[in-house]
């Protein structure tokens, strides 16, 4: 029997999902103003050191005397976790009329400082840097020689008791000579390399990022006379920003395709920060008029190889909507020191990932057939790669940016971990078949995108919230005869699978010998993928990487981190152990490895005869296809 857990806050005791009243105090119990605080808070920061990937900033705070506290963010949006980089901030010195005064740091609370005002001081100011990264093992490099990424809620310390919201900041940033910067902060003035930003309430600000580098353009995505949308490029190299004009126009219809999808925009122009680097570390994080997204180098040289994009900018963009401007009630909070709620996070990040897929389609950024080979992927995982459902819901894994914050897990297929984005994918696709299986063709996930996420255009400042209830309300609206609560609880509870979707759609997972090109060209250069056979992955050096709990990797004794030394007594590499999984079948003897475990040998025999096994999609004869006009570009 399966063990069902509920995702956190899910639903009340009487089964319905209540709005929460409105925060009025912080974790530790003091009241929250939303009357404006008093005073503009001026931040500089100087971004020039490259070297040593020193952030440079100072603060001047308006304040009165007294005990004051200050926060540094720890509950970011978009991570949906305290996971504010506090370790990072060093040097704090605070000054008022040339004398430094004391701090303390809370004990219960280290991102909180705490300071005495003496009578008669109007400003504080604040000197202190951020050490970013050096090593990638110190966390996500944010600055290198070419790039850099500045994220405001790394640079401020900002009152404690007032609404982000209610709190103006200045800001300005001194760049490295010739560099140009991009960010949806518009700029009030450059002054040489200084560029002034538009003074912004915290919230702004903080939704409000950066990206800057020595090689950049900027491309128009939009119609003249349009709220403009902007996709700004940065670059490691100069050459890695040529782009075709084909590739250009079809991240013009990525625009085009949402705008025609949700029938309004949340923003008064949008900004895709973009760096094709191998050098900045990895993103894509949502903003309700930008996006922060890393491909690599070859994003545009190595397009037709690549058999197009991913679906990273699409899904982000899609954010703008779901996530940004609707937004759960219990992710929704009045400031960063304010723990968050991740019980909709299936709808924030589930829904997301089912339209940036079908969005990333319908602009051509994938072609369909590409986009049929990317979903055979995820329905695969969902059908025998997450032995985890045994034990865990999707539902809990709402809470994972809370327990795990996405470190690395040795079983992650049988521990499970933020499934909310894929299995939510699954959920949806499921949801939008049968909203046209119910209504004859009249209704669709579009209905429900259209009606949920497109009201009030324009409107970008301030968040519209919503709960469980509303979801299934909007979906009863739309077919009142779908039992939306029971069809969702279900599966968000555990109680029925993820995959019912792909055969409703008219397609049925199959296996075959040799993966789908898309598969290929994702895998090229990367780990030799065995999941769905022996069930593990192996690095270039032999390194095994996953392994599927209880599959035949695991049964022979194999686990993560071991090293494959040989394949049936010969040397391993991926080649080697491809033929013995072919040969096995034929043969039905055991496939042996050797391996080393620490610095100990060992001959583990593999129980296996079934052959390589890579996930596609074959169409169900006679059925009606769904999935292709999902996938179809609309007029």
């Amino acid at each position: 029997m399966r063990l069902t857990v509920l995702a956190a806050a899910l639903i009340t005791a009487g089964g319905a999902m209540a709005t929460p009243a409105p925060v009025t105090v912080d974790a530790r119990g003091v009241e929250i103003s939303s009357a404006a605080y008093p005073g503009t808070i001026s931040l500089e920061i100087d971004a020039t050191n490259l070297g040593q990937r020193v952030f440079g900033v100072r603060q001047r705070v308006p304040v009165s005397a007294g005990e004051r506290r200050f926060h540094y963010p720890a509950w970011l949006p978009g991570n949906h976790s305290p996971t504010g980089q506090i370790e990072k901030l060093a040097g704090l010195v605070i000054t008022a009329k040339g004398q430094r005064l004391d701090w303390q740091r809370d004990p219960l609370d280290v991102y909180t400082f705490n300071v005495r005002v003496p009578e008669g001081v109007t400003e504080l100011q604040m000197d202190y840097q951020f050490l970013s990264p050096t090593d990638p093992a110190q966390g996500r490099t944010v600055m290198t020689p070419n790039l850099l990424n500045l994220q405001w809620n790394a640079m401020v310390l900002y009152p404690a008791g007032h609404a982000a919201n209610a709190i103006t900041y200045a800001a300005r940033v001194r760049y490295p000579a010739g560099w140009q910067a991009a960010s949806a902060l518009p700029v009030a003035r450059r002054q040489s390399d200084t560029v002034h930003y538009v003074p912004a309430n915290l919230e702004v600000l903080v939704d409000s990022p950066v990206f800057a580098g020595r090689y950049s353009r900027t491309i128009e995505l939009s119609p003249e006379g349009s709220r403009p949308v902007r996709l700004n490029v940065f670059a490691d190299r100069a050459k890695d920003l040529d782009a075709k004009p084909e590739h250009i126009e079809l991240h013009r219809k990525l625009v085009e395709q949402a705008r025609t999808l949700f029938g309004a925009e949340h923003y008064d122009h949008y900004d895709f920060l973009f760096a094709v680097t191998s050098q900045l570390g990895g993103i894509g994080l949502e903003h309700q008029r930008s996006s922060e997204n890393t491909e690599d180098r070859d994003y545009f040289s190595g397009w037709d190889e690549k058999i197009g994009s991913t679906d990273l900018l699409g899904h982000e963009y899609t954010h703008s909507w779901d996530g940004k401007y609707r937004r759960p009630a219990d992710l929704t909070t009045s400031h960063y020191n304010v723990p968050m709620q991740g019980s909709l996070l299936w709808v924030y990040e589930g829904q997301t990932q089912y339209w940036g897929n079908v969005l990333t389609a319908r602009a051509g950024l994938r072609p369909l057939s590409p986009s049929r080979d990317a979903l055979a992927l995820v329905a695969a995982t969902y059908a025998d790669n997450r032995p985890g459902l045994e034990w865990r819901s999707m539902g809990d894994t709402t809470n994972d940016p809370v327990i795990a914050r996405r470190k690395p897990k040795p079983y992650r297929g049988y521990q499970m971990s933020e499934d909310y984005y894929q299995g939510g994918q699954l959920l949806w696709l499921e949801t939008d078949v049968r909203l046209r299986t119910l209504s004859a063709g009249k209704v669709s996930l579009d209905d429900f995108a259209r009606s949920f996420f497109g009201q009030n255009d324009g409107q970008w400042e301030r968040p519209s919230t919503y709960t469980f209830d509303d979801v299934v309300a909007t979906l009863e609206q739309l077919q009142p005869s779908g039992d939306w609560n029971t069809f969702l609880r279900d599966r968000v509870e555990g109680r029925i699978g993820l995959t019912g979707g792909i055969e409703a759609s008219g397609w049925k997972l199959v296996y075959r010998d040799t993966p789908s090109s898309y598969q290929k060209a994702m895998s090229k250069g990367r780990d030799a993928n065995f999941t769905h056979s022996l069930g593990l992955v192996v690095g270039d050096s032999g390194k095994v990487g996953d392994v599927r709990w209880d599959s035949p990797a695991f049964n022979a004794g194999i686990g993560p981190g071991m090293q494959l030394v040989a394949v049936n007594g010969l040397q391993y590499s991926a080649t080697e152990l491809e033929d013995a999984v072919r040969a096995a079948k034929d043969s039905k003897e055991a496939i042996n490895l050797l391996v080393k475990d620490v610095d100990t040998y060992r001959t583990l025999p593999i129980t296996y005869t079934d052959g390589l096994r890579y996930p596609h999609l074959e169409r169900i004869e006679g059925s009606t296809d769904y999935l292709t006009p999902i996938f179809t570009a609309r007029e």
